[in-house]
């Protein structure tokens, strides 16, 4: 049976869940959340899809999940790829999906949103600038972490690196110049050389484009 990833290419947290099934040899397929156009706010959709209101979910079989960290879970149990080698590595990878939870995609997408997402006259300043130092500090908190490391943990990718990535590929300015931190800068592009990677516009459905 093929998974369902309802999801929309503007999400980061879509993209982790999505990239995850995409490198992860599973049978998938995205199904369309139009977030901009109201969708996740229908009573419909938090009766049918997820009460929480929030995307991605993703559906296989009986099975039903949502949050993107739950998602590359089961990715990896069943697929049995991007987990750790050792019960201590397994630590380590939650260790860092929740981490980025907090510290770093939150902040990304907060900060994305607010910057590209509302009109002009609606983007708090204050805000961006005070979620842009503390974006700074996470980002020097991985590119420290990446120095002599090709992955965040162990010898290959795993979901901490796939949970990490997920804003990062982004072309909307929110605060981030790959120039500014080489080990970030690398690890992305060996990210982006695995075979079946793709980018998020190019992974799921829905851009700004669709919306210009």
């Amino acid at each position: 049976m093929t998974i369902q990833l309802y999801c929309f290419g503007e999400s980061g947290n879509s993209y982790k869940a999505a990239l995850a099934l995409q490198l992860s040899g599973l049978d998938w397929e995205p199904v369309y959340v139009d977030f901009f156009g109201g969708e996740t706010r229908t009573p419909e959709y938090r009766a049918r899809i997820n009460a929480m209101g929030e995307a991605p979910v993703m559906i296989d079989g009986d099975i039903r999940l949502s949050q993107s960290g739950v998602i590359q879970q089961y990715v990896s149990d069943k697929s049995g790829r991007f987990g750790g080698r050792t019960r201590e590595e397994e630590y380590d990878i939650l260790r860092w999906v929740l981490w980025d939870n907090h510290k770093l995609s939150s902040m990304a997408g907060l900060t994305r949103f607010l910057m590209n997402f509302l009109p002009a006259d609606k983007r708090p300043a204050e805000v961006i600038a005070f979620n842009q130092g503390r974006l700074r500090a996470a980002y020097g908190i991985l590119n420290a972490h990446l120095e002599g490391r090709d992955w965040i943990v162990g010898d290959r990718i795993t979901n901490a690196d796939l949970s990490c990535c997920g804003y990062l590929y982004y072309p909307e300015p929110f605060g981030f110049d790959r120039a500014e931190w080489p080990n970030i800068d690398a690890w992305l592009t060996r990210l982006s050389e695995t075979p079946g990677w793709k980018a998020p516009y190019d992974l799921m459905p829905g851009s700004p484009a669709d919306r210009a």
